[in-house]
């Protein structure tokens, strides 16, 4: 069962293609293959604030490299982030737009699971001086995913007892994360983690999600309030 997974909510476009085995001895995170998923191409590429441009090349390319055409993928799997509103929007997106043409169910996924493993502490860019942030342990959350600045989230790991800390939030403000161990190589997400994500769904052949994307900040355009009374001259 063919599945193409991507994720642009970080300043990285990561895209991979994977076959998902119908049986599998169990569902769980591993690096860099996740069990019961065979991955067949895989691209990731800093595209700071070319998304748009870098994402479908990038699909392209791994449909390429591993021989197959859309025609032949049976689910989509993308990251819902937190992440910023543009970036975020080209891969889900794309998402809607590509299961809706194929006739095939795409899931969703917060792109805070698709870094490190294990337990860990979460933090990616969310600019402003700010992380999006998340205690995960395993497949699951602890605490979060929510925002706020590196100090607030390295107390919110201190008070889970995480001892590593992973994202790029970690190599961004390394004072605030400093009584933690940084791992510099799990800065982005992961499109081949995204895939072992939704294995068990795509297996199960379970519908397909509405993909909401994770903002978390809220939007700096406000309705405007009523006006203000004018006294008569």
């Amino acid at each position: 069962m063919l599945v193409l997974a991507f994720d642009t909510s970080s300043p990285a476009v990561t895209v991979a293609l994977g076959e998902v085995e119908v049986e599998s001895v169990a569902d769980r995170e591993a690096e860099p293959r996740p069990e019961g998923v065979r991955v067949l191409a895989t691209r990731t590429e800093v595209a700071e604030n070319r998304h748009g441009e870098q994402l479908a090349p990038l699909i392209a390319t791994v449909m390429t490299e591993a021989g197959v055409t859309v025609k032949d993928l049976e689910a989509i799997a993308v990251g819902l982030g937190p992440g910023p509103f543009t970036g975020l929007r080209v891969g889900i997106v794309t998402a809607r737009a590509m299961a809706d043409a194929l006739g095939i169910p795409a899931y969703g996924e917060s792109s805070l699971h698709l870094i490190g493993i294990g337990a860990v502490g979460v933090a990616t860019n969310a600019r402003r001086k700010q992380v999006y942030w998340a205690v995960r342990r395993g497949a699951q959350f602890e605490a979060g995913p929510d925002i706020g600045t590196p100090e607030q989230a390295a107390e919110q790991f201190a008070v889970a007892d995480v001892r590593k800390v992973v994202g790029e939030g970690a190599a961004l403000y390394p004072e605030a994360f400093a009584a933690f161990t940084a791992r510099p190589d799990d800065r982005y997400p992961s499109a081949v983690k995204l895939i072992g994500r939704v294995a068990a769904r795509v297996r199960a052949h379970e519908p397909g999600d509405d993909l909401t994307p994770m903002y978390l900040r809220r939007p700096d355009a406000q309705v405007p309030g009523k006006p203000k009374a004018v006294t008569p001259s």
